[in-house]
C-alpha cells in the first residue's frame, strides 16, 4: 500500500476516535470565547475531524505528485470522505445542531452515488472524484466545522456562517449528485 491509501486509511482510523471523544461523556466543561459557551469535548471533536479532512489534500496532494494513483485510492479516499462527513453529521443531528432532513439528504446522496460507482466497477470504470464532487466535500467539511466549534468566531459577530454553510453544503450535494448520474447515465441503460 503506497504513501497516499496509507493517509486515507489514517483518515478513516481517526472517525472511532472522533465519536468517541463526541460521544463519551467525559464531563470536560466547556469554554466561553466570547458569548459563545463551546464544549471542550465539541472542541476536541472539531480539531480531530478538521485534521482528518485535511488528510484529504494530503493524500491526494502526494498521489498526484508523485504519480502514486491507483485504483484502491479512487475508490478508498471518497469513501473515507463519506464515512468522516456521515459520521459527524449523524453526531450533530444527535446534538440537536442539524436538522435530520438535510443529513437524510446528503447521505442519501452518498449511498447512490457509492451505489453507482460500484456498478460502474463491476463493469471495469473506476471513476474518480470529479470537481464539483471535490466542492461538495469541502463545503460539507466547512459546514461541519463550523458546527462543531458552535459558530465560532462568527458568533462573535452575530453571523449565522455555520447555517448558511450548512445550506450551502446540501446545495452542492444535491447538484454534484445531480451531476454524477447524468454523467454516468450510461450505466443505467448499458449494464448487464
Amino acid at each position: 500500500m503506497n504513501l497516499p491509501n496509507k493517509i486515507t486509511v489514517a483518515r478513516i482510523m481517526l472517525i472511532p476516535f472522533f465519536l468517541i471523544v463526541m460521544l463519551v461523556p467525559f464531563g470536560w466543561g466547556s469554554i466561553q470565547i466570547g458569548g459563545t459557551e463551546l464544549p471542550v469535548a465539541h472542541l476536541a471533536g472539531a480539531l480531530i475531524f478538521i485534521i482528518a479532512s485535511a488528510t484529504d489534500w494530503i493524500d491526494g496532494y502526494y498521489a498526484r505528485k508523485y504519480g502514486l494513483v491507483t485504483n484502491l485510492g479512487k475508490f478508498l479516499d471518497p469513501l473515507a470522505d463519506k464515512l468522516l462527513v456521515s459520521a459527524a453529521l449523524i453526531v450533530l443531528v444527535g446534538l440537536g445542531a442539524v436538522p435530520a432532513w438535510m443529513v437524510i439528504v446528503i447521505i442519501s446522496r452518498e449511498f447512490a452515488v457509492t451505489g453507482l460507482r460500484l456498478v460502474l466497477a463491476g463493469e471495469g470504470e473506476v471513476v474518480a472524484a470529479n470537481m464539483l464532487g471535490k466542492i461538495k466535500t469541502w463545503t460539507q467539511i466547512v459546514a461541519i466545522s463550523a458546527l462543531l466549534l458552535h459558530n465560532f468566531p462568527f458568533s462573535l459577530i452575530s453571523f449565522p456562517f455555520a447555517e448558511l454553510a450548512l445550506w450551502v453544503a446540501v446545495i452542492f450535494t444535491i447538484w454534484s449528485g445531480w451531476d454524477y448520474f447524468a454523467k454516468n447515465r450510461h450505466a443505467f441503460f448499458h449494464s448487464k
